[in-house]
């Protein structure tokens, strides 16, 4: 136990004096160094000068030199990958890369220059003089008696390196360090970032769950039904819903490629229209995103499957903003969905209109008495991911949802939702 706690500690004195991270922060150091000694060879100059109007006016030219240099706003972003690369951070995003974009960066980015250059001289002098002191003793009369003490001077001087080197990344992370601006902005940009996932996922269990309801059902039903008309028919919906749901996996797919800096435009609605823009999103892919004209075929496909649909929409033409075109294409197709997987065979009723600068949304289908394929039971549909993302995109659009229970008795299943106009845009 004690042999092996001796090599512990023998290891963990010893490893950071080998380790590349020490000779790279080693020169970090010594570049600041550098700086100062050709400032003080140009001016003042050390020809007849005291050692103590060297050190003054080296140091004032040093600071004015220094303060000028971090008015330059591509200076923190040189600065910021220097120390990235040398002083090698646990993470590299606590150093930051950007340029200076106000004044308190540049008042920290003075600091970190002058401090740099402080410290890194302090090392330089130490390395010199400790240098030259070390060959004057070694070389000098009585250099055995210094030369047993020299493990421990190299000792001492490696860890004072560790440390300084330790002492410059903490300084390059409180001085170089992200902003309260740019910390903020990349919250938002992560935040911005999650909801665009979120959205994309609630159009693939939008489009892909809707098209494995109706696969499911229409086989179902070919398969008990045993006609071959009907048996056509169904293998003909199935093959339609499967092509769709390609196409809306093909547009999600065409997001997701998307570059940072086009992210979540290609596909977002036009100001006019009531289906959503399109674009190619740099790959030659139509992104094109349906609206409610496109509901018509939604409905078809319901009633392939077996339920009928009763649809009454009053918008009138170029109403909608694309965006909210779009969204409520995905909230009727997230009901009627729901209506085919809970009450098969159900009548479902779809009202859409806009009153008092509102669009309002209605889906409703009886509840599936028992024994009909359907679980008959309110308490079955809730808390599901969909109606979540229902609810999800009227708040995001500023509007509201219920669902639940209604008509008399509570005999039907009802989804009601309300969204302004004003907030599609």
């Amino acid at each position: 136990m004690t042999v092996s706690r001796f090599r512990d500690g023998a290891t963990a004195i010893l490893a950071p004096l080998v380790a590349g991270v020490t000779y790279a922060r080693l020169l970090h150091l010594l570049v600041g160094w550098i700086f100062a000694g050709v400032v003080l060879l140009v001016y003042p100059g050390t020809y007849h000068k005291s050692l103590g109007a060297i050190v003054l006016q080296g140091t004032a030219t040093d600071v004015v030199l220094l303060a000028l240099i971090a008015l330059v706003p591509a200076a923190r972003r040189a600065e910021g990958v220097q120390a990235r690369l040398l002083l090698v951070p646990d993470r590299e995003e606590d150093i930051g890369v950007e340029p200076s974009g106000n004044w308190a960066d540049r008042r920290r980015m003075a600091g970190w220059l002058i401090g740099r250059v402080a410290l890194g001289s302090a090392i330089g002098f130490v390395t010199v003089f400790g240098l030259t002191g070390a060959y004057g003793l070694l070389t000098g009369p009585g250099a055995a008696r210094y030369l047993l003490s020299a493990p421990l001077v190299v000792l001492g001087y490696g860890w004072l390196v560790i440390g300084a080197g330790r002492l410059q990344l903490a300084m390059a992370e409180r001085l170089l360090g992200p902003s309260p601006a740019e910390r903020l902005a990349e919250a938002e940009l992560r935040a911005e970032r999650l909801l665009e996932r979120n959205r994309l996922a609630r159009e693939l269990h939008d489009s892909i769950g809707h098209a494995l309801t109706v696969t499911v059902l229409q086989a179902g039903a070919a398969r008990e039904v045993g006609d071959p008309a009907f048996v056509a028919k169904a293998l003909e919906v199935i093959e339609e819903t499967g092509r769709r749901a390609m196409e809306d996996l093909e547009r999600t797919l065409v997001l997701l490629r998307e570059t940072p800096a086009g992210g979540g435009t290609a596909g977002r609605g036009t100001a006019g229209g009531g289906v959503a823009g399109q674009g190619t999103a740099g790959h030659g892919t139509a992104t094109e995103q349906p609206g409610i004209d496109q509901l018509s075929a939604l409905f078809d496909t319901a009633r392939a499957a077996g339920s009928p649909v009763d649809a009454r929409i009053d918008v009138p033409p170029g109403v909608l903003p694309g965006v909210l075109s779009r969204e409520s294409y995905r909230i009727v197709q997230e009901g009627v969905t729901n209506a085919l997987k809970y009450a098969p065979g159900e009548p479902v009723g779809v009202r859409i209109a806009v009153r008092d600068g509102r669009l309002e949304l209605r889906c409703a289908n009886r509840l599936a008495a028992p024994g009909r394929g359907g679980p008959g039971r309110v308490g079955s549909r809730k808390g599901g991911k969909g109606l979540r993302g229902i609810r999800e995109r009227a708040t995001l659009l500023g509007g509201e949802a219920t669902v639940g229970a209604g008509g008399e008795g509570g005999a039907e299943w009802v989804l009601d939702v309300r969204l302004p106009l004003r907030l599609g845009s």
